[in-house]
């Protein structure tokens, strides 16, 4: 009885136990030639080399790209300090103590005390009597 779940060949016949493609005798192993071996060992040794050169081109282009990255941070970092405040005028421009948010943190942008008017004596109502 045929196997339902195994495709079914053209010129197959089951009946007969064997598949008609394939020879009826067991395969013998064939050594490769001395030919064949010297072709699958240059095509091994080519695609290691091209292995390599591949590794060394990224890990020289990396190396460019990390290089300008360093020669443009250097650029930046100097024009950075020179347009940089000192610090005592940095802190002279603190945004959220000028317009009072938070309170200054230095004494300079220190509101000075509100100071009531000096109450001035009210003048007599009647004849002065500093004659």
């Amino acid at each position: 009885m045929p196997n339902r779940f195994q495709p079914q060949r053209p010129g197959s016949d089951p009946a007969q136990g064997h598949i008609a493609d394939q020879p009826a005798g067991p395969q013998h192993f064939i050594p490769p030639s001395l030919r064949e071996l010297r072709a699958q060992a240059i095509q091994r040794l080519q695609a290691g080399l091209f292995g390599i050169a591949a590794i060394v081109l990224i890990v020289g282009l990396a190396n460019i790209i990390n290089d300008r990255a360093r020669q443009a941070d250097a650029v930046a970092g100097s024009a950075e300090i020179a347009a940089r405040p000192t610090p005592s005028a940095a802190a002279k421009t603190d945004p959220l103590a000028d317009i009072g948010v938070v309170p200054a943190t230095t004494p300079d942008h220190a509101q000075p005390p509100a100071v009531p008017p000096a109450v001035a004596p009210a003048p007599a109502v009647g004849p002065s009597r500093n004659h």
